[in-house]
């Protein structure tokens, strides 16, 4: 064979063919765009998520540190700093764990030293002014000095009360710096930085006691950094090792640390199911794309397959046919690839906020997402790839066709030999004639039919999900009642006991308000009851502490009194909540703490049902032994919730009386916080009297409304409803996009065989009736797919995922679909009569005399 120099030959044939189709151009650039903006935006959420994210977290958690030695002094730091895997260690120490000037009774406010390094790793960055160097210098965030009435400017004086191992000293502070306080942190606490010269100055007054009592001023938290964030928690645990220190919390050189949880890529890899999700997520994607594409350049090759097949008598070979086809699919995708680049960040960057918004510790995060490369290099590739794979079939038709089977061409057969005649005694009717027209291609008819099905499976996906979000089990999870008031500590850390109690006062102005139905106190006090410690059970940690026996061997316990609405709302594990028998007084209840799911962790419980359970009371009237002793049994055990506990010291456990009992064994009751009910009509009328008590008359006072819980939620359902809303109209309109084109191309495809018809005698109006009728059946073969397609991946997965979640109540819906699916019927109809109008404008004399 004579090797010719043909490849400009066929750039021109390629280039000229390209031209003459610019229908086929305009529709496959659309969907080559919508398919890299599939991909781009995808990966833009994704990327951009986990940025902003990480960014957020680590403003939420006090800063960029990989990790944190917590609680430690000056030994301690010094004997660890200098260890080889550290490149960086922040000294970080509290001066005060409370601030108590009036203006922070609803806003806690700390006071701290901060080195460079901490300033550094706490994200610090002063708006104006200069790091604190004299003794008396302090800088810090905009909203406590707004709270305090301190202009933010340099040289400004500020009076601090401070809480100093348990003793209250007052002292002026000249502001030398100020930032702005950082909307996303997840605890909204006031922070103030004091300079080197005060610890210096201050050192007997900040001397370590925290492994005696627990009290953290004067301890250091030391933020390191590793050279990387890889496998942190195993440098962290070499780091302590190594340094002679103890990772067993029992031991006595024991240091205590935590890990920064916003290094998501710690995690990542060992999250399996993570992994699966995403990598099917792009699959589901991945198919998409090829079903348009494919389905595009197939029908392309279909309409232009007689234009091959002249080619191929003239000479063309099969590869210079697959060259001139590849070339023509990398122009389309070098036009239709950038504007879907383009699109998709845009998408995708506006979507990353609604991704934050659901879970409402990152409501607030900014969107730090820069146009990475990886972001447009990864998608390009998604989508080229895509291309390639899609055009593979339809080159291979049009490359292995021979030439007379090309001329002879009738849309759906390209098969070798006869086909096989049918006989029918129904004569010619059209819904029989419109569904032998879509068997000619089943393929492409059956792409076709997933391409349109996938979107509106997606759709139902999507608000089955929003649907199967709980209100009503998130809000109980978080409210018990409508309300609960108490006082402004209880809500900022915990309740201690008659220095932060709720105020007759407050409770009686709510009881007088209009809508008010029932209502219940809480009562409880810090270290006012001791139980004896049971022999091999450990005592309970809480807040990070584990309980030790008192002088007496006893250990301290938390014991509360209900009313009956909060005593009714408990939940019981086992044995029985039987109330007249808690009314004798000689029956208690233990509480048990709950997870997410409402599931006890029993092996926390200190007694069983029917136990004797001995409480030593040392606020009461003294026996000889210097306590009072009130014996009870165990009748049950309930769940400790956030709505029903509060009390913040370490307990061996937790017990339940009815207020009525529990007030006979204490000299004054306390009340720790009143729950209660208001009617649905008088809801925001009472959310509003609140918000200006606890302003006006009484600010110590404070409260928590279900509406938060609701509106966290309700925020939940529109993220999902936005961004599944989003995808599935992208895809929907790439599945109507291949639907019109495939009734197109079958319309153009079959025009002579359309004027034969028409000669023999049928109607333009029949013909319109037939084409209607293969919309129809579309339709049809849509709503069968999608409904099946919807019903197996909602009870497949959507069920088990649901399962996995503890807000979330599984429903199963279709409704949605069949509301899509009479849009698209109507789509059906319409697209047919409109493209066959468009396309029919020669005489049945000229398309029959078109050349074969």
């Amino acid at each position: 064979m004579i090797k010719i120099k043909n490849s400009k030959a066929v750039r021109n044939l390629s280039d000229k063919s390209f031209k003459a189709n610019k229908t086929r151009n305009i529709i496959a650039i659309i969907a080559i765009a919508l398919t890299t903006l599939l991909f781009t935006s995808l990966f833009t959420m994704g990327i951009g998520a986990i940025e902003s994210l990480q960014q957020a977290t680590m403003r939420q958690s006090g800063g960029t540190a990989h990790a944190l030695l917590k609680y430690i002094n000056d030994e301690e730091f010094n004997q660890v700093k200098d260890h080889p895997l550290i490149k960086e260690i922040a000294y970080n120490r509290l001066l005060s764990g409370k601030v108590t000037n009036e203006q922070f009774l609803k806003r806690k406010t700390e006071f701290w030293y901060h080195d460079d390094v901490g300033l550094k790793l706490g994200l610090i960055e002063l708006e104006k002014g200069h790091k604190p160097v004299a003794e008396n210098e302090v800088i810090a965030d905009s909203s406590t000095l707004q709270l305090l009435g301190i202009p933010l400017k340099e040289g400004a004086t500020l009076s601090l009360k401070l809480e100093v191992h348990g003793k209250m000293v007052q002292r002026e502070f000249i502001l030398s710096g100020w930032w702005k306080s950082d909307p996303a942190a997840m605890i909204d606490r006031g922070q103030i930085y004091a300079s080197k010269a005060y610890v210096d100055a201050h050192a007997e007054e900040l001397r370590y006691t925290y492994k005696q009592d627990h009290d953290m001023t004067g301890a250091i938290n030391a933020g390191i950094m590793f050279d990387n964030s890889s496998n942190i928690q195993g440098k962290l645990d070499q780091v302590i090792t190594e340094s002679g220190y103890s990772l067993d919390k029992n031991a006595p050189n024991f240091i205590e640390t935590s890990m920064n949880w916003a290094y998501l890529s710690n995690t990542f890899s060992s999250d399996p199911e993570t992994i699966f999700v995403l990598a099917g997520g792009l699959l589901l994607i991945m198919l998409t794309g090829y079903l348009i594409i494919y389905n595009i350049f197939q029908i392309s090759v279909m309409r232009d397959i007689r234009f091959y097949g002249l080619l191929k008598t003239i000479g063309t070979s099969s590869s210079q046919l697959r060259r001139l086809i590849h070339r023509q699919a990398l122009f389309l995708s070098l036009i239709g690839v950038p504007i879907g680049l383009l699109g998709g960040f845009g998408v995708g960057k506006s979507l990353i906020p609604l991704l934050l918004m659901n879970n409402y510790r990152h409501a607030n995060a900014e969107v730090t997402l820069s146009p990475s490369p990886w972001i447009f290099i990864g998608s390009a590739l998604f989508a080229v790839v895509t291309v390639m794979i899609s055009i593979y079939k339809p080159i291979r038709v049009a490359a292995t066709v021979s030439p007379i089977e090309a001329v002879r061409y009738v849309d759906g057969d390209t098969k070798k030999g006869e086909k096989k005649l049918k006989k029918s005694t129904n004569g010619a009717k059209m819904p029989l004639m419109a569904r032998a027209n879509l068997g000619r291609n089943k393929k492409r008819t059956t792409l076709v039919l997933l391409s349109l099905s996938l979107g509106l499976m997606l759709l139902n996906t999507t608000l089955t999900l929003s649907q199967s979000l709980d209100m009503d089990n998130f809000v109980s999870k978080n409210n018990d009642t409508d309300f609960l008031i108490a006082h402004a500590d209880y809500f900022q850390e915990y309740f201690t006991g008659p220095e932060n109690a709720t105020t007759e006062s407050y409770i009686r102005a709510v009881q007088t308000q209009p809508g008010f139905e029932e209502g219940g106190r809480l009562y409880s006090g810090s270290n006012l009851f001791t139980v004896e410690h049971k022999e091999n059970k450990e005592g309970m940690k809480l807040y990070g502490e584990i309980v030790t026996p008192d002088a007496r061997g006893n250990l301290s316990t938390v014991v509360y009194g209900l009313e009956a609405l909060p005593l009714h709302r408990l939940k019981l594990i086992d044995g029985e909540l039987d109330y007249d028998k808690l009314a004798s007084g000689k029956y208690i209840l233990e509480g048990i703490i709950l997870d997410n799911y409402d599931n006890p962790d029993m092996e926390l419980s200190v007694y069983k049902v029917g136990e004797k359970v001995t409480l030593h009371n040392y606020m009461g009237t003294a026996n000889a032994q210097g306590y009072t002793s009130h014996e009870f049994t165990v009748l049950g055990h309930v769940g400790v919730k956030s709505t029903n506990s509060g009390v913040a010291v370490p307990t061996y456990t937790n017990l339940y009386l009815p207020a009525d009992i529990y007030k006979t064994l204490v000299k004054k009751p306390v009340v720790m916080s009143y729950a209660f009910n208001v009617s649905n009509s008088k809801e925001k009328t009472m959310e509003s009297f609140l918000k200006n008590y606890t302003e006006i008359k009484e600010p110590t006072m404070h409260y928590k409304s279900k509406f938060t819980s609701i509106d966290t939620l309700s925020g939940m359902q529109k993220t999902i409803l936005m961004i599944g809303g989003t995808l599935s109209i992208i895809i929907g309109v790439i599945g109507i996009i291949n639907f019109a084109n495939t009734l197109l191309t079958s319309i153009l495809t079959r025009h002579q065989e359309f004027a034969i018809l028409q000669s023999i005698g049928m109607t333009n109006k029949q013909l319109k009736t037939m084409l209607v009728y293969e919309g129809m059946y579309y339709v049809l073969g849509t709503s069968l797919c999608s409904i099946l397609l919807g019903s197996l991946f909602s009870i497949l997965i959507v069920r088990p995922l649901s399962a996995q979640i503890w807000f979330m109540s599984y429903r199963f819906i279709i409704w949605p679909l069949i509301l899509v699916l009479l849009v698209l019927l109507v789509l059906g109809i319409c697209l047919p009569l409109a493209i066959y109008s468009l396309s029919n404008k020669k005489t049945i004399v000229e398309r029959l005399r078109t050349a074969e």
